[in-house]
């Protein structure tokens, strides 16, 4: 299989509750996500996939939760705004949009070095 991955960043804020019912104070994050697909064939032009084809189907994913509250998002009102939730947001809106041929095969979020969640199906 060949797999190819590509980045984007965006600035938002979130605050997480927690099971017991305590909210920890609103804060911001430079979010980094990584999207990475693979697929058994590679294309006339030998790719994957064009990685600016990909990132732009990234970007403008993520360009609709930057500059933002994520709280402010029905999808992150109703299930938190954990980096596992955004991986997982992310993932369901990028796989719809690859060719059939193209595997979204994980989405990671950074929300500081050290610390991120990836979301896999």
């Amino acid at each position: 299989m060949f797999i190819v991955s590509v980045e984007s960043q965006f600035w938002a804020s979130h605050r997480l509750a927690f099971p017991d019912g305590s909210k920890e104070p609103a804060h911001p994050h430079n979010w980094l996500v990584t999207a990475e697909v693979g697929s058994d064939k590679l294309n006339s032009a030998g790719l994957v996939i064009d990685f600016r084809r990909l990132k732009a189907m990234l970007e403008v994913i993520v360009a609709q939760l930057g500059d933002t509250s994520l709280e402010n998002n029905d999808y992150f009102q109703q299930n938190g705004s954990s980096a596992e939730m955004i991986a997982k947001y992310i993932y369901e809106k990028l796989e719809p949009k690859l060719p059939d041929n193209i595997k979204l095969n994980y989405i990671r979020v950074v929300e500081q070095p050290g610390c991120s969640a990836k979301f896999v199906k």
